[in-house]
């Protein structure tokens, strides 16, 4: 990594979580070092060079910059990035696989990556390996430094992967739906972005798939394969409810067995995993009816799984912020599919009433909510069974994020049972 620096300019590009995290790391190596955020109190107290506001990405044109250490939240959605610019991008994700000598795990997918990560590390460290959970799910990549035996379980988004030049040991591609468009120019970005965790590895890497995914681009990469299905034989007690999970399970179990894990520990060590909050936890009852909180439903798939998956639900709240998604899919299963059991379909702005206007089943009596609050209230006056906030879009128009989203769910609950 010191050799990397060594005498070029180094810029980073965004200074959030991650970014901040590389300022750190780079002001102990013998570079210079430009920062770029579109924020100006971003950059505030920082004698480095600096770009900010509306041009800061005219930071990518400096011709003093020698590499450019993206951060994942930067969007290029609309521009051009020239080909010499490109080769100058990298970012924590890329250093970490390009020059880390311990054992890394990555793994990716549209939904369940936090999920699958947290398992394999739960199941790992129960099974009495050294694991350390790191990556998109909140711990920066190369913010701390291991033990050479230590197996680094990496959640990697698909804006950690868009500039990778080398690919994990092990590579977890869980599913692929649509998403992020409003980060990237097409679907067709996006999954490129997700295939280059499992593009570069060697043939002694693992890439373990969903085979719905199975491409000749998959196939033409050089690591072993390993094919899972969400239609299984086996099922696994656990406390994370679904078919889905079932799937979810069965690959933190395949990983961890590539470790030398005990097969009867691994699966007792799914006793004591509870899940992660905001997806499908439980809340609370409220006359007999109980409330589960699965905010991290940003796409139509997750909601249908979040049904299936309690399929004696009569609520269900969704909607969040419009991004252009396809939810005819959606649309379909609450129309049709005899899996589902809704009566209520509570609509939040924007997307939630784009999905009532579409639907065509008189069955289900919709109710366009204002807010959270007015949801909540609607949902305590009619709920017999359960409600689930499973709002298949992102939050952004209403809150800062799903955790915070979901957080305001739970506190009005909460509210309203001990009225």
């Amino acid at each position: 990594m010191k050799d990397f620096f060594t005498n070029k300019t180094a810029l980073i590009l965004g200074l959030g979580l991650e970014g901040k995290s590389t300022l750190a790391l780079l002001r102990d190596l013998p570079c210079k070092i430009v920062v770029a955020d579109k924020n100006p109190d971003a950059v505030k107290g920082l004698n480095f060079k600096a770009y900010t506001g509306e041009n800061y990405l005219d930071a990518l044109h400096d011709s003093e910059v020698d590499v450019i250490m993206k951060s994942p939240g930067i969007s290029f959605k609309g521009l051009e990035i020239p080909a010499n610019i490109k080769a100058k991008i990298t970012s924590q994700t890329d250093l970490l696989l390009r020059f880390s000598q311990n054992k890394i795990v990555g793994i990716t997918g549209t939904k369940g990556k936090s999920t699958v990560s947290s398992l394999i590390h739960h199941v790992l460290n129960y099974c009495g390996k050294e694991s350390a959970l790191i990556g998109n799910i909140g711990v920066p990549p190369l913010a701390k430094q291991f033990a050479p035996e230590t197996i680094l379980v990496c959640e990697m988004s698909c804006h950690q992967l868009e500039y990778l030049q080398a690919s994990p040991n092990i590579a977890v591609f869980l599913n692929l739906y649509e998403e992020h468009l409003d980060h990237y120019n097409s679907f067709a970005d996006y999954r490129a972005a997700k295939e280059n965790i499992y593009l570069y590895q060697k043939e002694s890497d693992l890439l373990i798939f969903l085979d719905e995914l199975d491409s000749h681009k998959l196939r033409s990469s050089k690591g072993e394969k390993l094919p899972l299905s969400y239609e299984q034989t086996k099922t696994y007690n656990s406390r994370l409810p679904g078919k889905h999970n079932q799937y979810n399970i069965r690959v933190a179990m395949e990983v961890c067995a590539r470790f030398g894990c005990d097969k009867k520990d691994a699966i007792s060590a799914l006793e004591s995993f509870n899940g992660l909050p905001h997806r499908l936890e439980f809340v609370d009852a409220i006359n007999g009816a109980e409330y589960v909180n699965d905010s991290i439903s940003t796409i139509p798939r997750a909601a249908i799984l979040a049904v299936e998956a309690y399929p004696d639900t009569d609520t269900l709240i969704i909607g969040g912020m419009d991004r252009g998604i396809c939810y005819a899919e959606l649309t379909d299963f609450l129309d049709k599919s005899k899996k589902c059991g809704i009566m209520n379909m509570i609509a939040l702005p924007d997307s939630g009433y784009k999905i009532a206007e579409t639907l065509k089943s008189g069955r289900i009596n919709i109710y366009r909510a204002k807010n959270m609050e007015d949801a909540v209230q609607y949902a305590v006056r009619v709920t017999k069974r359960r409600c689930i906030l499973s709002p298949a879009a992102a939050s952004y128009n209403t809150y800062k994020n799903f955790e915070e989203r979901g957080e305001h769910f739970k506190a009005l609950v909460k509210s309203a049972e001990t009225k």
